[in-house]
Order: C-alpha cells, then sequence, then structure tokens
C-alpha cells in the first residue's frame, strides 16, 4: 500500500435568503455604505432570521448538498466535523445534531472550536485522521450563525458579520502529489483582550447583570485585531510559500479569511499575487467566521482545476492563525 494522501473531493454550501444591506444597517445604528465599505468592503451579508434555527441547520444543508452532489454513500462516511464558534447549544455538540439529522449511521461527530481559523484547523486535522489510514471519509464543515452573538447597537462590530456554511468531502487517496501538501498552524495565547465574548461561558455564566449590560455578545477593539490580522495571515502565506518553492507564477489562488477587504489586499499584496487569483466575496457575505473559507471555494468551485496551487489563510480570536497548501484534486466543471 502506497502513501495516503488527503483530498477534497465535493464542497456544497449553504447561505439564508434574508440580505441584510448596508442601507438597512443605517437605520439600526449611526452608520452608512461609504462608511462600510471604505472600512471593511462588506455591502451585505445573509442572516438566518428564522425562529428555531441555528448553525446545525445551515450545516445541515451545505452537508446535504454536498453529498447530493458528490453521490457519496451515507454510511461510508467515518466522521463529521463541524467548526464553530455559535453552536446550537453548550452541549450536544452541533456535529451529533447534523449527524443525525442527515442519518449518518456509521460517523462518529464533534465540534471543532478555533473561531476564525476553524475550517483551517478542522482541515488540517481531517487530513491527518484520513492520512493515518483509519478513516477514508470524513465531512468538515465551516458553519457560523454570528447574528446570534452580534450586537446591532454596536456600530462598530454589527456591520462585519453574517451567517453561512459550507462543508467538503474529504477521502483518501493514493494518488501522488495531490492534497493537503502542507500547514503551519499557530495559536499564541494573546488574543483574550481584544477579541471575545465576555459573557456565557464557565468564567461568567448568564446572569441578569450579564444579559442587562450586553455581555453576550461579541467584543472586538478593531485596531489591534486589525494588525494582528496582517502581519500573520501575511507571513504565514510567505512561509507556507517559500518552504514549498511557490513564487507567484506557482500559486493559482490564495483563500484568505474574508474579514476585511483591507487585510485581504495586504495578504495579496505581500505574496504578490494578482487580485483575480485571490477568492473574495466580503462584499456579498460579511465575515461568516469558520465559513468564510468554504463558501469561498464553494462559489469558486467551478473555476478550480485538477492540480491547482492553492493557499489558504486565516486569523481568528486567541489569537489563532495558520496556513495550508492544498493541491486541487478534481476539474470544477
Amino acid at each position: 500500500m502506497g502513501k495516503i494522501n488527503a483530498i477534497i473531493t465535493g464542497v456544497g454550501g449553504y447561505v439564508p435568503d434574508y440580505v441584510l444591506t448596508n442601507e438597512e444597517l443605517s437605520r439600526m445604528v449611526d452608520t452608512n455604505d461609504e462608511w462600510i465599505m471604505t472600512r471593511v468592503g462588506i455591502k451585505e451579508r445573509r442572516i438566518l432570521t428564522e425562529e428555531g434555527l441555528g448553525t446545525s441547520y445551515m450545516a445541515r444543508k451545505a452537508a446535504k448538498q454536498l453529498m447530493k452532489k458528490t453521490g457519496v454513500d451515507p454510511d461510508s462516511i467515518d466522521a463529521l466535523i463541524v467548526a464553530t464558534s455559535t453552536a446550537d447549544y453548550h452541549f450536544p455538540s452541533t456535529a451529533s445534531i447534523v449527524v443525525g439529522k442527515l442519518g449518518l449511521k456509521n460517523a462518529f461527530a464533534f465540534d471543532s472550536w478555533s473561531a476564525c481559523c476553524g475550517f483551517l484547523y478542522t482541515l488540517d486535522v481531517a487530513s491527518s485522521m484520513i492520512q493515518s489510514g483509519r478513516y477514508k471519509k470524513i465531512i468538515v464543515i465551516g458553519a457560523d450563525k454570528m447574528s446570534s452573538v452580534t450586537d446591532y447597537k454596536d456600530r462598530q462590530t454589527c456591520p462585519l458579520f453574517g451567517d453561512g456554511a459550507a462543508a467538503v468531502l474529504v477521502e483518501a487517496t493514493e494518488e501522488e502529489n495531490i492534497g493537503l501538501m502542507d500547514s503551519y498552524l499557530r495559536t499564541d495565547g494573546l488574543g483574550l483582550p481584544f477579541l471575545h465574548m465576555k459573557a456565557g461561558g464557565s468564567v461568567c455564566p448568564a446572569s441578569y447583570f450579564t444579559i442587562d449590560h450586553r455581555m453576550h455578545f461579541t467584543y472586538q477593539e478593531g485596531r489591534t485585531v486589525f494588525r494582528y490580522a496582517v502581519t500573520n495571515m501575511s507571513d504565514d502565506c510567505a512561509l507556507i510559500a517559500e518552504r514549498n518553492n511557490l513564487d507567484t507564477e506557482h500559486i493559482d489562488w490564495v483563500v484568505p479569511h474574508q474579514a476585511n477587504m483591507r487585510i485581504i489586499e495586504a495578504v495579496a499584496k505581500r505574496l504578490d499575487m494578482p487580485m483575480e487569483k485571490v477568492m473574495v466575496n466580503i462584499e456579498r457575505y460579511g465575515n461568516t467566521s469558520a465559513a468564510t473559507i468554504p463558501l469561498a471555494i464553494w462559489e469558486y468551485e467551478s473555476q478550480l482545476k485538477k492540480g491547482d496551487n492553492i493557499i489558504m489563510t486565516a486569523f481568528g480570536a486567541g489569537f489563532v492563525h495558520g496556513a495550508l497548501f492544498l493541491k486541487w484534486a478534481y476539474d470544477g466543471k
């Protein structure tokens, strides 16, 4: 038996129907389209508004589309992992709910909590599981209902976030020089003061005080997060490119976390990449946290060709950051 590589063999996605525009936001808080577009480059975002529906609903929709597109036998799925920061409940896991709804009888499931790096980290974990030889097919989902932790009275953060989910099927292959080739993932532990949700965890459980003081929403010191994100995402991509002898000519696509258009442009500049080779959908979806990278791949799938060299990069609360080098395994068309 030859060396086992882990490849993505399909992608599915889902975004809610409701579109929250900058014009509508300007009626909720003191902001406007020009202010938002200039600072972050977001025109609109999708919001899951139906009562009683959470992250698992979007994750299930994305996974169901993925399974239909690939024609994979549900009984052949070994594991399902959901990367999210907005789980339906503290427990059970969102992944367990998705597995139950999809009827995956032979899969175990768990959630991965790595903020906006969730998909990146989880894809690396799933690939290692495949490469071990113990598993053949794993579904990896990035999904977040960021509207559930967004304060729509905070003009600094409410324009940033949207809801969505996307799923990939990771499979084993013995074909050489294909699939996940390299990864560089780091957690520096410096980020707590600058990006967090103050209440709702074991340190500060929910109470009348935390609710009255609006402590169950995303808190962010934008300038600090921006500075760290630009530096780390750019450095991580440069490192991955250098140690794999990838220059501009040999990188087909860069897939950055969709948090801020200025961050995306800075990463492209560091790699000397034209923006036509950078996957961007932030203008229409905003920051969907763990879902941004797989959603971008879902949208650009038809443009991908077998053997394309792809660098993915992300940055999130913690601080967590990193980059992956992937050789695409099939023609998108």
